[in-house]
């Protein structure tokens, strides 16, 4: 992750961090994100950048050798066949510097992510009234 000592208190602060290829590949990401959920506010959660939107959307890190990427589990079994060829867990991936950012997949994992979102945040109001 970043190896900045102290914990980023905005997206901004933590971006300052980074250099090179790993600040590059970041706003990569981070571009794509707010195309993709344009509503969604930006903050720090988990010491790392985070989209949220009606909850966490998506969270994304700086790592040595990989960008991580956060979708959560549902994020990531919803796009299982399109994410094989990277390492993975429960509810991350992670996208190794040394190849291009898979752009369009971020892409359709946010905006998954946000419809997942935005009908969960539907659900709960229903519950409310």
């Amino acid at each position: 992750m970043n190896s900045s000592p102290s914990v980023a208190r905005s997206v901004n602060e933590y971006f300052k961090t980074l250099s090179g290829d790993t600040l590059k590949k970041m706003q990569q990401v981070r571009q794509v994100i707010r195309e993709a959920a344009p509503a969604a506010e930006e903050k720090i959660s988990y010491a790392i950048p985070t989209f949220y939107l009606h909850g966490n959307l998506v969270h994304f890190a700086a790592f040595k050798n990989h960008i991580g990427f956060y979708p959560g589990s549902s994020g990531i079994q919803a796009f299982d066949k399109e994410l094989t060829s990277y390492k993975r867990a429960a509810g991350s991936v992670q996208f190794p510097l040394s190849e291009p950012m898979p752009i369009n997949l971020i892409k359709k994992i946010v905006r998954y992510r946000v419809k997942e979102n935005m009908e969960a945040a539907k659900q709960k109001k229903k519950k409310i009234s």
